[in-house]
């Protein structure tokens, strides 16, 4: 293999500013090599060393769909959905059991609502759009929640008339407001309390969402998640206090904060039931376990977080059992999102342009431009995530070449990929795959530069289909008001 030197000896500039690798870059033995743990199950190299996916070619998918194209192994996405299902959830048993929510945010599309409903899962959404993905597949609203910081009475309306599950308040506003349209349709309406632990995820800033000082849920520290669970408890009439629900951030590896996020849930539990004398009946934990989008990233598997959850769930259950012998142990919920879908596809480019910038003195970075960027994965600029990449439409032999991966828009951070290794006779026309892009890549998309948005293309059984179809220069004008024409009433 070879050493960091070389990087320095040919004067390459790398993203952290120095001419040398960033630790968890490894130059590679093998650029035709793929990473298991950050591709879906059913990627390989085909017999001309172009990348397939359950059988089809990268090349076929990009002539028959175009690029860019997100590609979802709709198999590796169903059989992610089991594992958290099935292996996450049977070292609940014992304690109440557990429920499974995928987070809609993450990626939403009928057809994934509809795999996620016949694979067993719950559903977590975040606005009426969501709901309206879960309604058009008939998904079972008892098994929906409705989550967000400034649902509008037309959301808590559409959630409670089609007899939502559970409703996470938010705000004491909230609490109001819900209770004013479950009287209004004679519904008493199922809600859960946002709690703010006051746990610190190591993850980024921006997706950190259990200390203090953010948007989200009651504070635990200062009694006002409390008062909410009293407000609640005082509306009987209107409101059903199903839980308490907490969600200390995203992309994390370890289970040390949900360990301290439980016990805090747990003592607000035992001391809701002694003075209320309810055994509220669900807690949720949130979700946000992380996955592998570079070689650095080591997850843990549905199996190993079930047993370590449902260790760690189990010892502070304990003390509310010896307190409340009578009482049901709430059944457990959490929402892995990004851990289902994210795997699961990854984003087919064409590399346009390839330029060698002199950076400063005899320091070079070699920018590779591909017909996508910040409009399909914007991540990347929001917030400094990394992603891999490699060659797709063939493999190659020619030495490493280590390469920035950027976006066609008209932004200096439109970057894609920081910083890895392609092959050093990569052209224009060729193929690159960045995997891991199924969560939040398309949620995020944007349509800048007037860029219409990439098809999400399934691949199953040798089979290539359109789940969200590309649009169209035609979607992009369809919004917009013809002022020469006569004036229309306004309705």
């Amino acid at each position: 293999m070879a050493t960091n030197m070389r990087a320095h000896e040919a004067g390459i500039l790398h993203a952290d500013g120095y001419a040398a690798q960033p630790q968890w870059l490894p130059e590679p033995e093998d650029l035709s090599e793929l990473m298991p743990k950050l591709w879906a199950a059913n990627t390989d190299r085909g017999e001309h060393g172009e990348l397939t996916v359950a059988g089809v070619p990268v090349t076929d998918i990009a002539r028959d769909f175009g690029t860019a194209a997100y590609v979802v192994d709709e198999d590796d996405f169903r059989a992610r959905a089991r594992a958290f299902r099935d292996d996450f959830t049977a070292p609940f048993a014992a304690i109440g059991g557990a429920d499974v929510y995928y987070a809609g945010k993450a990626f939403l599309c009928t057809a994934v609502a509809r795999w996620i409903m016949e694979e067993g899962l719950h559903l977590d959404t975040c606005s009426g759009g969501e709901m309206a993905v879960a309604q058009r597949v008939g998904f079972p609203p008892e098994r929906v929640a409705l989550h967000g910081n400034n649902k509008s009475r037309a959301e808590l309306r559409q959630a409670l008339e089609w007899g939502i599950g559970r409703i996470v308040v938010d705000s004491f506003a909230e609490i109001d407001r819900v209770a004013e349209i479950a009287d209004e349709l004679g519904v008493v309406a199922p809600v859960m309390v946002r709690v703010t632990v006051g746990v610190e995820a190591h993850t980024h800033e921006f997706i950190a969402t259990a200390h203090e000082d953010q948007k989200f849920g009651f504070s635990l520290a200062n009694g006002r998640a409390r008062e909410a669970v009293d407000r609640i408890v005082a509306k009987g009439e209107s409101l059903r206090l199903l839980g308490l629900h907490s969600h200390i951030g995203s992309q994390i590896f370890d289970t040390a904060g949900f360990e301290i996020a439980a016990r805090r849930l747990i003592d607000l539990h035992t001391e809701v039931a002694a003075e209320h004398g309810i055994a509220m009946p669900e807690m949720d934990l949130g979700g946000g376990y992380g996955i592998a989008y570079t070689s650095e990233h080591d997850p843990l598997s549905p199996r190993q977080l079930g047993e370590q959850m449902g260790d760690l769930v189990a010892r502070e259950l304990k003390v509310f059992q010896e307190e409340h012998p009578e009482a049901v142990l709430p059944r457990i919920s959490i929402e892995p999102g990004r851990a289902i879908a994210g795997p699961s596809a990854f984003t087919l480019y064409e590399i346009g342009t390839i330029k060698d910038v002199e950076v400063t003195g005899d320091l070079t970075r070699t920018y590779v431009s591909v017909d996508g960027g910040m409009s399909d994965n914007v991540r990347t600029a929001l917030y400094g995530a990394d992603y891999s990449c490699a060659l797709a439409s063939r493999t190659s032999d020619a030495e490493e070449r280590l390469v920035r991966v950027v976006g066609r828009h008209c932004e200096s951070g439109d970057i894609v990929v920081m910083d890895e290794y392609l092959p050093g006779d990569i052209v224009a026309g060729d193929l690159i795959a960045v995997p891991g892009t199924g969560a939040y890549c398309r949620s995020l998309s944007n349509q800048y530069n007037h860029t219409p948005r990439p098809p999400v293309v399934a691949v199953r059984d040798g089979v290539a289909r359109v789940i969200v179809r590309r649009e169209t220069i035609e979607d992009l004008l369809a919004l917009d008001v013809d002022e020469s024409a006569p004036p229309q009433e306004v309705r």
